[in-house]
Protein backbone atom coordinates (compact mmCIF):
# COMPACT_ATOMS: atom_id res chain seq x y z
CA UNK A 1 0.00 0.00 0.00
CA UNK A 2 1.26 3.48 -0.85
CA UNK A 3 1.15 6.22 1.77
CA UNK A 4 0.84 9.82 0.71
CA UNK A 5 2.30 12.21 3.27
CA UNK A 6 1.58 15.91 2.94
CA UNK A 7 4.74 17.96 3.43
CA UNK A 8 5.10 21.76 3.32
CA UNK A 9 4.89 22.75 -0.33
CA UNK A 10 4.91 19.18 -1.70
CA UNK A 11 3.32 15.76 -1.65
CA UNK A 12 5.70 12.92 -0.76
CA UNK A 13 4.99 9.36 -1.85
CA UNK A 14 6.30 6.68 0.47
CA UNK A 15 6.12 3.15 -0.90
CA UNK A 16 7.57 -0.27 -0.10
CA UNK A 17 10.94 -0.85 -1.78
CA UNK A 18 11.77 -4.44 -2.81
CA UNK A 19 15.07 -3.13 -4.25
CA UNK A 20 16.26 -1.57 -0.97
CA UNK A 21 15.05 -4.68 0.88
CA UNK A 22 17.23 -6.85 -1.39
CA UNK A 23 20.26 -4.56 -1.05
CA UNK A 24 19.85 -4.55 2.73
CA UNK A 25 19.70 -8.34 2.86
CA UNK A 26 22.88 -8.55 0.78
CA UNK A 27 24.55 -6.17 3.27
CA UNK A 28 23.66 -8.46 6.17
CA UNK A 29 24.61 -11.59 4.21
CA UNK A 30 27.99 -10.04 3.45
CA UNK A 31 28.49 -9.45 7.19
CA UNK A 32 27.30 -12.96 8.08
CA UNK A 33 29.60 -14.66 5.55
CA UNK A 34 32.48 -12.40 6.61
CA UNK A 35 33.10 -11.09 3.10
CA UNK A 36 33.88 -7.84 4.84
CA UNK A 37 36.12 -6.42 2.13
CA UNK A 38 33.00 -5.81 0.03
CA UNK A 39 31.14 -3.82 2.69
CA UNK A 40 32.61 -0.42 1.78
CA UNK A 41 30.97 -0.67 -1.66
CA UNK A 42 27.53 -0.57 -0.01
CA UNK A 43 28.32 2.81 1.58
CA UNK A 44 27.83 6.32 0.26
CA UNK A 45 30.92 8.33 -0.65
CA UNK A 46 29.37 11.45 0.89
CA UNK A 47 31.01 13.13 3.87
CA UNK A 48 27.56 13.01 5.48
CA UNK A 49 27.92 9.23 5.93
CA UNK A 50 27.23 8.24 9.54
CA UNK A 51 27.85 4.92 11.36
CA UNK A 52 26.23 4.64 14.80
CA UNK A 53 26.44 1.80 17.33
CA UNK A 54 25.29 1.03 20.84
CA UNK A 55 28.34 1.89 22.90
CA UNK A 56 29.43 5.27 24.17
CA UNK A 57 31.39 7.10 21.50
CA UNK A 58 30.22 4.85 18.65
CA UNK A 59 29.30 7.72 16.36
CA UNK A 60 31.54 7.95 13.30
CA UNK A 61 31.34 9.79 10.02
CA UNK A 62 32.92 10.35 6.61
CA UNK A 63 35.71 8.51 4.81
CA UNK A 64 36.91 6.72 7.95
CA UNK A 65 33.68 4.71 7.99
CA UNK A 66 34.20 3.41 4.44
CA UNK A 67 37.85 2.62 5.09
CA UNK A 68 37.26 0.93 8.44
CA UNK A 69 33.92 -0.85 8.10
CA UNK A 70 35.49 -4.13 7.01
CA UNK A 71 37.88 -4.28 9.96
CA UNK A 72 35.05 -3.23 12.30
CA UNK A 73 33.00 -6.31 11.44
CA UNK A 74 36.08 -8.53 11.25
CA UNK A 75 36.53 -7.87 14.95
CA UNK A 76 33.23 -9.66 15.59
CA UNK A 77 33.33 -13.45 16.18
CA UNK A 78 31.83 -15.69 13.51
CA UNK A 79 28.15 -16.49 14.04
CA UNK A 80 26.47 -19.90 14.35
CA UNK A 81 22.97 -18.39 14.47
CA UNK A 82 21.89 -15.53 12.20
CA UNK A 83 18.14 -15.37 11.81
CA UNK A 84 16.08 -12.56 10.32
CA UNK A 85 13.09 -11.95 12.59
CA UNK A 86 11.73 -8.85 10.86
CA UNK A 87 12.67 -6.88 7.76
CA UNK A 88 11.05 -4.04 5.82
CA UNK A 89 12.13 -1.27 3.44
CA UNK A 90 10.61 1.88 1.95
CA UNK A 91 11.59 4.60 -0.49
CA UNK A 92 10.53 8.17 -1.22
CA UNK A 93 12.10 9.67 -4.32
CA UNK A 94 15.89 9.44 -4.06
CA UNK A 95 15.93 8.44 -0.38
CA UNK A 96 14.94 5.25 1.38
CA UNK A 97 15.38 3.21 4.52
CA UNK A 98 15.15 -0.30 5.92
CA UNK A 99 14.56 -1.70 9.40
CA UNK A 100 15.69 -5.19 10.46
CA UNK A 101 15.64 -7.33 13.57
CA UNK A 102 18.02 -10.30 13.74
CA UNK A 103 18.63 -13.06 16.24
CA UNK A 104 22.39 -13.65 16.46
CA UNK A 105 24.58 -16.04 18.39
CA UNK A 106 28.37 -16.05 18.07
CA UNK A 107 30.39 -19.26 18.01
CA UNK A 108 31.62 -20.01 21.52
CA UNK A 109 29.01 -17.80 23.20
CA UNK A 110 26.31 -19.34 25.39
CA UNK A 111 23.40 -17.07 24.52
CA UNK A 112 21.87 -15.48 21.46
CA UNK A 113 20.92 -11.80 21.39
CA UNK A 114 18.65 -9.56 19.34
CA UNK A 115 20.10 -6.87 17.08
CA UNK A 116 18.01 -4.01 15.67
CA UNK A 117 19.35 -2.00 12.73
CA UNK A 118 18.12 0.89 10.61
CA UNK A 119 19.82 1.66 7.28
CA UNK A 120 19.13 4.94 5.48
CA UNK A 121 19.82 5.03 1.75
CA UNK A 122 20.35 7.67 -0.91
CA UNK A 123 20.32 7.10 -4.67
CA UNK A 124 23.81 7.75 -6.05
CA UNK A 125 23.84 7.39 -9.80
CA UNK A 126 22.01 4.15 -10.49
CA UNK A 127 22.54 2.49 -7.09
CA UNK A 128 21.14 2.74 -3.57
CA UNK A 129 23.93 3.51 -1.10
CA UNK A 130 23.85 3.50 2.71
CA UNK A 131 24.33 7.00 4.15
CA UNK A 132 23.40 6.20 7.75
CA UNK A 133 23.64 2.94 9.70
CA UNK A 134 22.28 2.78 13.25
CA UNK A 135 22.42 -0.53 15.15
CA UNK A 136 21.33 -1.39 18.66
CA UNK A 137 22.22 -4.46 20.73
CA UNK A 138 21.45 -5.14 24.42
CA UNK A 139 25.06 -4.74 25.63
CA UNK A 140 28.12 -2.62 24.89
CA UNK A 141 30.47 -4.22 22.35
CA UNK A 142 33.14 -4.96 24.95
CA UNK A 143 30.61 -7.11 26.86
CA UNK A 144 29.09 -8.58 23.70
CA UNK A 145 32.15 -9.56 21.65
CA UNK A 146 35.00 -9.15 24.14
CA UNK A 147 36.57 -6.01 22.64
CA UNK A 148 35.72 -2.40 21.90
CA UNK A 149 35.82 -2.67 18.05
CA UNK A 150 38.19 0.25 17.57
CA UNK A 151 38.90 -0.09 13.82
CA UNK A 152 36.87 2.92 12.72
CA UNK A 153 37.81 5.04 15.73
CA UNK A 154 41.51 4.49 15.04
CA UNK A 155 41.07 5.67 11.45
CA UNK A 156 39.17 8.74 12.66
CA UNK A 157 41.98 9.63 15.05
CA UNK A 158 44.60 9.06 12.34
CA UNK A 159 42.71 11.32 9.96
CA UNK A 160 42.59 14.06 12.58
CA UNK A 161 46.35 13.82 13.08
CA UNK A 162 47.03 13.94 9.33
CA UNK A 163 44.59 16.78 8.68
CA UNK A 164 42.06 17.02 5.85
CA UNK A 165 42.73 15.09 2.66
CA UNK A 166 43.54 17.52 -0.16
CA UNK A 167 44.85 15.15 -2.80
CA UNK A 168 42.73 15.42 -5.94
CA UNK A 169 43.54 14.92 -9.59
CA UNK A 170 41.59 15.91 -12.67
CA UNK A 171 41.71 14.65 -16.22
CA UNK A 172 39.86 13.51 -19.32
CA UNK A 173 38.38 10.02 -19.08
CA UNK A 174 35.56 7.86 -20.38
CA UNK A 175 33.26 6.73 -17.59
CA UNK A 176 31.47 3.39 -18.00
CA UNK A 177 28.65 2.20 -15.76
CA UNK A 178 26.99 -1.21 -15.90
CA UNK A 179 23.74 -2.27 -14.28
CA UNK A 180 21.79 -5.54 -14.15
CA UNK A 181 18.14 -5.07 -15.09
CA UNK A 182 15.56 -6.97 -13.08
CA UNK A 183 18.07 -7.79 -10.36
CA UNK A 184 15.56 -7.42 -7.52
CA UNK A 185 13.19 -10.03 -8.93
CA UNK A 186 16.07 -12.41 -9.68
CA UNK A 187 17.52 -11.99 -6.19
CA UNK A 188 14.16 -12.80 -4.64
CA UNK A 189 13.70 -15.85 -6.91
CA UNK A 190 17.20 -17.27 -6.39
CA UNK A 191 17.73 -16.33 -2.78
CA UNK A 192 20.44 -14.01 -1.51
CA UNK A 193 23.25 -16.59 -1.37
CA UNK A 194 22.88 -17.85 -4.95
CA UNK A 195 22.39 -14.33 -6.21
CA UNK A 196 25.54 -13.08 -4.47
CA UNK A 197 27.60 -15.85 -6.11
CA UNK A 198 26.12 -15.02 -9.52
CA UNK A 199 26.78 -11.30 -9.13
CA UNK A 200 30.34 -11.85 -7.85
CA UNK A 201 31.12 -14.00 -10.91
CA UNK A 202 29.64 -11.34 -13.18
CA UNK A 203 31.73 -8.62 -11.53
CA UNK A 204 34.87 -10.69 -12.06
CA UNK A 205 34.11 -10.99 -15.78
CA UNK A 206 33.52 -7.24 -16.02
CA UNK A 207 36.72 -6.48 -14.10
CA UNK A 208 38.79 -8.77 -16.34
CA UNK A 209 37.44 -7.11 -19.48
CA UNK A 210 38.12 -3.64 -18.08
CA UNK A 211 41.74 -4.53 -17.35
CA UNK A 212 42.20 -6.06 -20.81
CA UNK A 213 41.24 -2.69 -22.29
CA UNK A 214 43.56 -0.66 -20.05
CA UNK A 215 40.78 0.62 -17.83
CA UNK A 216 40.36 0.83 -14.07
CA UNK A 217 37.60 -1.12 -12.34
CA UNK A 218 36.75 1.45 -9.68
CA UNK A 219 34.01 -0.24 -7.67
CA UNK A 220 30.82 -2.25 -7.65
CA UNK A 221 27.57 -0.45 -6.91
CA UNK A 222 24.94 -2.88 -5.66
CA UNK A 223 24.35 -4.85 -8.86
CA UNK A 224 26.29 -2.45 -11.08
CA UNK A 225 29.86 -1.29 -11.61
CA UNK A 226 31.85 1.88 -12.30
CA UNK A 227 34.97 1.80 -14.48
CA UNK A 228 37.22 4.49 -15.94
CA UNK A 229 39.12 4.42 -19.24
CA UNK A 230 41.76 6.83 -20.58
CA UNK A 231 40.45 6.15 -24.11
CA UNK A 232 36.89 6.31 -25.44
CA UNK A 233 37.81 3.66 -28.01
CA UNK A 234 38.88 1.22 -25.27
CA UNK A 235 35.71 1.94 -23.26
CA UNK A 236 33.53 1.11 -26.28
CA UNK A 237 35.48 -2.06 -27.03
CA UNK A 238 35.12 -3.14 -23.40
CA UNK A 239 31.37 -2.49 -23.50
CA UNK A 240 31.02 -4.68 -26.59
CA UNK A 241 32.86 -7.55 -24.93
CA UNK A 242 30.79 -7.24 -21.76
CA UNK A 243 27.52 -7.58 -23.66
CA UNK A 244 28.85 -10.46 -25.73
CA UNK A 245 30.08 -12.23 -22.57
CA UNK A 246 26.64 -11.95 -20.95
CA UNK A 247 24.87 -13.05 -24.14
CA UNK A 248 27.10 -16.10 -24.55
CA UNK A 249 26.43 -17.45 -21.05
CA UNK A 250 24.87 -20.90 -21.31
CA UNK A 251 23.37 -21.19 -17.83
CA UNK A 252 20.22 -19.63 -16.46
CA UNK A 253 19.27 -17.15 -15.24
CA UNK A 254 20.20 -15.05 -18.27
CA UNK A 255 21.27 -11.60 -17.11
CA UNK A 256 20.12 -8.37 -18.74
CA UNK A 257 23.05 -5.94 -18.80
CA UNK A 258 22.71 -2.25 -19.57
CA UNK A 259 25.71 0.00 -20.10
CA UNK A 260 26.15 3.79 -20.23
CA UNK A 261 29.28 5.71 -21.25
CA UNK A 262 30.16 9.41 -21.13
CA UNK A 263 33.47 11.22 -21.66
CA UNK A 264 34.80 14.37 -20.03
CA UNK A 265 36.83 15.79 -17.16
CA UNK A 266 36.59 13.80 -13.94
CA UNK A 267 37.94 14.40 -10.44
CA UNK A 268 39.75 11.59 -8.64
CA UNK A 269 40.13 11.56 -4.87
CA UNK A 270 40.85 8.71 -2.43
CA UNK A 271 40.61 6.16 -5.22
CA UNK A 272 37.12 7.23 -6.30
CA UNK A 273 35.86 9.45 -9.13
CA UNK A 274 33.44 12.35 -8.97
CA UNK A 275 31.94 15.12 -11.05
CA UNK A 276 29.16 15.89 -13.49
CA UNK A 277 30.64 13.51 -16.07
CA UNK A 278 30.29 10.60 -13.64
CA UNK A 279 26.73 11.61 -12.75
CA UNK A 280 25.73 11.88 -16.40
CA UNK A 281 27.22 8.48 -17.23
CA UNK A 282 25.11 6.98 -14.43
CA UNK A 283 21.98 8.69 -15.80
CA UNK A 284 22.73 7.40 -19.29
CA UNK A 285 22.88 3.88 -17.89
CA UNK A 286 19.41 4.19 -16.36
CA UNK A 287 18.06 5.20 -19.78
CA UNK A 288 19.35 2.00 -21.39
CA UNK A 289 17.34 -1.19 -21.67
CA UNK A 290 18.66 -4.68 -21.00
CA UNK A 291 21.15 -5.58 -23.73
CA UNK A 292 21.77 -1.94 -24.70
CA UNK A 293 24.90 0.21 -24.75
CA UNK A 294 24.11 3.93 -24.76
CA UNK A 295 26.85 6.54 -25.20
CA UNK A 296 26.84 10.32 -25.07
CA UNK A 297 27.39 12.53 -28.11
CA UNK A 298 30.80 13.45 -26.67
CA UNK A 299 31.91 9.82 -26.50
CA UNK A 300 30.56 9.23 -30.01
CA UNK A 301 32.54 12.22 -31.30
CA UNK A 302 35.74 11.01 -29.61
CA UNK A 303 35.94 7.96 -31.90
CA UNK A 304 35.22 10.04 -35.02
CA UNK A 305 34.18 8.35 -38.24
CA UNK A 306 35.74 4.96 -37.57
CA UNK A 307 33.97 1.99 -39.13
CA UNK A 308 34.92 -0.17 -36.14
CA UNK A 309 31.69 0.74 -34.39
CA UNK A 310 28.08 0.92 -35.52
CA UNK A 311 25.83 3.53 -33.92
CA UNK A 312 22.12 4.26 -34.21
CA UNK A 313 20.46 7.44 -32.99
CA UNK A 314 17.96 7.58 -30.14
CA UNK A 315 15.49 10.21 -29.02
CA UNK A 316 17.05 13.00 -26.90
CA UNK A 317 16.65 12.45 -23.16
CA UNK A 318 16.16 14.69 -20.14
CA UNK A 319 18.00 13.72 -16.97
CA UNK A 320 17.10 14.76 -13.45
CA UNK A 321 19.61 17.25 -12.10
CA UNK A 322 21.14 17.93 -15.52
CA UNK A 323 19.91 20.76 -17.71
CA UNK A 324 18.73 20.51 -21.30
CA UNK A 325 18.21 17.70 -23.79
CA UNK A 326 20.92 15.03 -24.02
CA UNK A 327 21.73 13.35 -27.33
CA UNK A 328 22.52 9.66 -26.97
CA UNK A 329 23.65 7.00 -29.44
CA UNK A 330 23.09 3.27 -29.26
CA UNK A 331 26.23 1.23 -29.85
CA UNK A 332 25.22 -1.91 -31.75
CA UNK A 333 27.06 -4.92 -30.40
CA UNK A 334 25.61 -8.14 -31.81
CA UNK A 335 28.26 -9.90 -33.88
CA UNK A 336 26.06 -10.29 -36.88
CA UNK A 337 25.61 -6.51 -36.96
CA UNK A 338 29.25 -5.59 -36.34
CA UNK A 339 30.70 -8.15 -38.72
CA UNK A 340 28.45 -7.68 -41.73
CA UNK A 341 30.14 -5.91 -44.68
CA UNK A 342 29.41 -2.34 -45.60
CA UNK A 343 26.56 -1.96 -48.11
Amino acid sequence: MQNFVQMPGQVAMIRPSPEILAVSRRWYETIRTRNTGALREFLSTAEELRFIGTGEGEFWNGRAVRDGVGDFFNEMPASEVWEELEGEAFENGETGWSSFVHKVQFIGFANAFVSRTVLIFVLEGAAWKIVNRHASVPFPNIDLVGNEQLAIQQLVEAAREEGPELTQTEGLASVLFTDLEGSTALAEALGDRRWLVLVDNHFQIVSDIVQEHHGQFVKSLGDGTLSIFPSANEALMAALEMQEAVASASEEPRLGLRIGIHTGDVVQSSGDFFGTVVNKAARITTAAAAGEILVSDVTRAMVGGTTEFRFTDTDPKQFKGLEGQHVLHRLEWQKYVRDQPEA
